[in-house]
């Protein structure tokens, strides 16, 4: 009962979030030895809480915890990533989301994963919303888990079983933005009709989509406000990142994922994913102040 309290009291808190005029920081925490920009880093599960605190220190509005990499087959990263049993997946994240929970009640965090075992187990000790990268396509509970528990949930583009077993290179569309826009939309529906009140909405970017999808579908943002839900942006060191300033490796992108994220903001999306929570926290401060400004209003709404 307790934990059902805390989930709807931090749901409440994260709508109220989403209504503010400004744009929200979800900082990345992988609980993995092979996420592609930092896995290995944070196993221990001191040093994932103490890199949480840290997230929080520097602004994040939201702490989202993965155990399980999502990193897709092609040039960049090989075969992709390898998948991890339940119990696995489990044991690297309940522990991370329990004491920081324990520490701290209102914590907003999202558990990243396609299980809907791992999304109940996560939600019952601590965590608020549901970060699911395949748009609940990969297990069928998780949006019935998501009605049950109240919680919110993200439905993203490019991951899960229609997606999975092809190169990032050998995607083909014939209108990656209206292909995109019809599959959020028809996943948002069906969230919908079960019952979920809070969906949001990620393009996948970097998922199942070439370099040039990834620009396309980032450079015409704007269009997937006409979902009508709060859009989510993941383009924190991505590969195309490191395309467009010539090929550096990650640690090399965080300026041009601030960038793209500036633009993602400017663009609709409401909330910006990210390993580097204070670089996008202060370029997200300037850009929603001036955002805020334009046309004349001298004063911030």
């Amino acid at each position: 009962m307790l934990a059902a309290f805390f989930v709807l009291m931090n749901s409440e808190k994260f709508i109220s979030l989403l209504q503010e005029n400004r744009t929200l920081v979800m900082g990345v925490l992988n609980v993995t030895p092979d996420s592609f920009s930092d896995g290995g880093i944070f196993l221990s599960a001191e040093l994932a809480v103490n890199h949480a605190l840290q997230m929080l220190a520097d602004g994040a509005d939201i702490i989202d915890i993965g155990g399980q990499s999502t990193r897709p087959p092609g040039s960049a990263y090989g075969k992709g990533a390898d998948n991890v049993s339940l119990e696995e997946e489990l044991s690297r994240v309940l522990p991370v989301i329990t004491t920081l929970a324990a520490r701290h009640h209102d914590i907003l965090i999202s558990i990243d994963t396609t299980k809907s075992e791992v999304a109940g187990q996560a939600l019952d000790v601590g965590a608020t919303i549901i970060n699911d990268v395949s748009g609940a396509t990969e297990d069928e509970k998780m949006i019935d888990l998501a009605n049950k528990k109240n919680a919110p949930i993200i439905l993203m583009h490019g991951y899960g079983p229609e997606f999975s077993k092809t190169k990032i290179e050998d995607y083909r569309y014939g209108n990656v933005i209206e292909e995109v826009f019809d599959w959020l939309k028809n996943r948002i529906t069906i969230a919908k009709r079960k019952g979920v009140e809070v969906v949001l909405a990620d393009i996948g970017f970097g998922f199942a989509k070439r370099t040039e999808d990834n620009i396309s579908l980032l450079g015409n943002h704007i269009k997937f406000t006409e979902l009508d839900v709060p859009m989510v942006l993941g383009v924190s060191r991505k590969s195309t990142v490191g395309k467009i300033l010539g090929g550096v490796p990650p640690l090399e992108r965080i300026n041009g994922s601030v960038a793209a994220a500036v633009f993602g903001a400017i663009s609709g999306a409401k909330i910006i994913r990210t390993h580097d929570v204070r670089q996008t926290v202060e370029a997200l401060k300037v850009t929603d102040t001036l955002s805020m400004r334009r046309g004349g209003d001298s004063n911030p709404r």
